[in-house]
């Protein structure tokens, strides 16, 4: 790689950190949401909604072609996240 190169790829790595912490901050709010979220369940058979789970995805979709964004990968990222958020709250799920 030329020293060129190499700078720029360096600034840019630097813009994706900076970005990730930024990322890293809306997880922590999404999380303080999932656990008021936890609060109001009162059945651990609550947590998994797939109806819900399916117009997020649709709805994501369509942000992302209208956002010209590619659809599989906000797919598969929201995918994840939720998926990890519902195994949190399968593991913080406290019985009233």
């Amino acid at each position: 790689m030329s020293p060129t190169n190499k700078k720029k790829l360096d600034l840019l790595r630097v813009k994706l950190d900076r970005l990730d912490d930024n990322l890293l901050k809306l997880i922590k709010k999404r999380s303080n949401l999932v656990n008021e979220v936890l609060k109001v369940k009162i059945y651990k058979n609550e947590i998994i909604d797939q109806k819900r789970i399916d117009f997020i995805l649709k709805k994501i979709k369509k942000k992302s072609i209208k956002s010209n964004i590619d659809p599989k990968i906000t797919n598969r990222i929201w995918k994840n996240m939720i998926w990890s958020f519902i195994d949190y709250e399968k593991r913080n799920f406290k019985k009233k």
